[in-house]
């Protein structure tokens, strides 16, 4: 019975101690683990399982360190009285939209233990150094202290914000003490950690259009107003925002990379957001989600670099820069607002587990996640080119691929004039990961513009296969 609860692949990226996490997970959510459940014992499980003692040993920490677990001395260790809660658990926000006929517009692409071809937002999860991450993992396990154990700081762990400080200074040129990042699990989380600190329910903020689904169906639920404002080889409208909702008490942008254009917001329309944040007092969220990789020209600095008046709130990942599954964001806040966000983090409670917290720390402070950006940033130039070129081979009179300077995905257009809607449902019926332009707008306004991503792309061989695959789900539409 155990070992087809917790069964496991060491075949598969994620690591084995996360597979393990997620069939406690699973098991809870099920019912075939209830609470109060005494669960085996850590080498008991490593050795059920064939696993080595410090891969179940960092499960059970994950668990413990998120109230599921809970350790009774001798007599072991149970599933926690509160556990239950989590099983077919609803969400306690109540939609202030029609959220089922919302959401079909977007189709979901979590396939648990697959990648599915073209699918964004993915980082190359074979060319990540899983051997070197589990290593530190378990250096960080056999340092382990009592005194880590306590209630973790709200903010997060200072060894992580003290290497995030660093590194943004160096470049994303953010310069922000260790006391102004806080540490999430998430980018919802981080935006929550926002929305509970400034705003209210009712408060009227900018969203780019077209612009990043789930974030707006997020702010949405949470009861923002959100005003669509149109995104052009610029960036977001600044003067559209100025004449549509000019007290708007936010805007939410992706500035480096407008997700999902791809375009870069250009300095007159940065210094004119800033400007209208500071006339009106309102605030800039800045999402940077995924500058690390720019394939042309000099990596351009954050928004918040030129934020002089200090309303630029800015929001960073290392969930996109390394593996979906660490679920590890941070974010920069004025110093004259670091006491009511830490206070507002003490009441939600959302970290991640310190553990992980402390190996992304050793990752960066010792120079491995410089070094796997740059491998990454080459690879995915070579991975994007594999594309582009398949594009040009398979679909040279069907798609246009529109020039870009960085990003994770391209973005092609059919130049026939066909809507992209029926192509891109017939491709993921047929498990191809491509996604409509439509489905990123809140005006579900039909575009000819599709999205496809490369990180996952191997090789040139594998980008002309799939292309054809591609080709095959299009004519099926005609």
């Amino acid at each position: 019975m155990v070992s087809n609860i917790f069964k496991v692949d060491s075949t598969l990226n994620e690591p084995l101690y996360m597979q393990l996490y997620h069939r406690f997970r699973d098991a809870i959510d099920s019912g075939q683990l209830l609470a109060e459940q005494r669960v085996p014992s850590i080498r008991a499980l490593a050795s059920e399982l064939n696993l080595a003692r410090g891969t179940v040993e960092l499960t059970y920490q994950l668990l413990i360190s998120e109230g599921i677990l809970i350790g009774r001395g001798a007599k072991g260790t149970f599933i926690a009285p509160m556990a239950n809660c989590l099983r077919n658990k609803k969400s306690i926000i109540t939609p202030n939209f029609n959220q089922d006929t919302h959401n079909a517009q977007v189709t979901s692409f979590y396939h648990e233990n697959e990648v599915l071809p073209f699918q964004l937002g993915i980082p190359a999860l074979d060319a990540f150094p899983l051997t070197l991450w589990n290593r530190l993992m378990h250096r960080v396990l056999r340092n382990t202290e009592s005194v880590q154990l306590g209630y973790p700081d709200p903010q997060g762990f200072i060894g992580l914000r003290e290497a995030l400080a660093s590194y943004l200074a160096v470049s994303r040129g953010v310069v922000c003490s260790p006391e102004q990042i806080f540490i999430s699990s998430g980018y919802r989380a981080s935006l929550l950690l926002i929305l509970r600190s400034l705003f209210q329910e009712g408060d009227v903020g900018w969203f780019e259009e077209p612009g990043y689904h789930i974030a707006r169906e997020f702010l949405q639920k949470m009861g923002m107003v959100l005003v669509p404002i149109d995104v052009d080889a610029e960036g977001i409208n600044v003067h559209l925002g100025n004449k549509t909702a000019a007290k708007a008490k936010f805007a939410l942008v992706t500035p480096t990379h407008q997700s999902p254009t791809n375009v870069t917001l250009s300095l007159e329309r940065r210094m004119d957001l800033l400007k209208w944040a500071n006339e009106h007092k309102s605030w800039v969220i800045e999402d940077d989600y995924d500058s690390e990789f720019r394939y042309l020209g000099r990596p351009i600095p954050a928004l918040k670099n030129l934020d002089n008046d200090n309303r630029v709130i800015y929001c960073g990942t290392l969930s996109k820069a390394l593996f979906p599954s660490l679920r590890l964001s941070y974010m920069v806040v004025p110093t004259h607002q670091v006491a009511r966000f830490k206070n507002t983090a003490q009441q939600l409670g959302g970290n991640s587990p310190i553990w992980t917290q402390q190996v992304s720390q050793l990752f960066i402070q010792e120079g491995h996640f410089s070094r796997h950006l740059r491998k990454m940033r080459n690879l995915y130039r070579q991975r994007r080119q594999y594309l582009i070129d398949a594009i040009n081979q398979v679909f040279a009179d069907i798609l246009f691929v529109h020039q870009q300077s960085g990003g994770m995905h391209i973005v092609a257009e059919l130049i026939n004039g066909q809507s992209s809607e029926r192509f891109v449902k017939q491709a993921n019926r047929q498990g191809i990961g491509i996604q409509s332009l439509t489905s990123w707008m809140q005006s579900n306004h039909s575009t000819q513009i599709i999205l496809l991503g490369f990180t996952n792309i191997k090789s040139a061989q594998d980008a002309f296969e799939l292309c054809l695959k591609l080709k095959n789900c299009y004519f099926l539409t005609q």
